[in-house]
């Protein structure tokens, strides 16, 4: 049965989330608030090593909720170098109800990801500097222990948030690898929705 974008979002769970995870995502709530309160743009770069995975994953759900919320976002992602947008994120995505079109672009594919009429932008793996990611005036959002720790300046950054997560690639090619790659969409999923309806 094909859900639709409320269904998806309403089935969240935010009682599910820590007090101390809690208290790390209000950075990110202060600083959408520090933004609407100036009158200012609200933008995210998510940020991990590859941007193959969690900052994939991080950006897409952030462009849900904005959406969910009516708030207006932008949400970028990239890493410390190029890949691709892992093929177990797409899968994910596409099992949780949602469309995907496959634009070939040799060995980093382009995936735009859409629900019904709502097209919630193209995917792909991108340096964080990339042409197409903000220039200033935006929070980078470290979700990896490696791209927090090896980017210690993101130019233009407002804000540098870390909400590390750990990583689904530990169970590629394992008999838990989809339930894994499913549970870190949730959990991040969760954790956005508890950021936007903190508004």
């Amino acid at each position: 049965m094909e859900k639709s974008l409320l269904e998806i979002v309403e089935s969240l769970n935010e009682s599910t989330i820590s007090v101390e995870r809690k208290k790390e995502l209000q950075q990110l709530v202060d600083f959408i608030r520090s933004q609407q309160r100036a009158s200012k743009k609200i933008a995210f770069n998510f940020v991990c090593t590859h941007n193959s995975r969690r900052s994939q994953f991080a950006q897409f759900w952030a462009t849900v909720m904005g959406h969910y919320f009516g708030i207006e976002v932008g949400c970028f992602s990239g890493g410390v170098e190029i890949t691709a947008c892992n093929e177990r994120v797409i899968h994910c995505l596409k099992q949780q109800g949602f469309e995907v079109q496959l634009k070939p672009n040799g060995d980093n594919p382009i995936y735009e990801i859409r629900m019904k009429e709502i097209v919630l932008g193209n995917y792909f793996s991108k340096i964080y500097d990339d042409k197409s990611n903000p220039k200033q005036d935006f929070a980078a959002i470290m979700v990896c222990d490696h791209a927090d720790q090896n980017c210690p300046f993101i130019p233009g950054a407002t804000a540098r948030i870390p909400l590390r997560y750990k990583d689904p690639k530990e169970f590629d090619n394992s008999p838990q690898e989809e339930l894994k790659y499913y549970e870190k969409s949730i959990e991040i999923a969760t954790e956005l929705k508890y950021v936007f309806s903190s508004l």
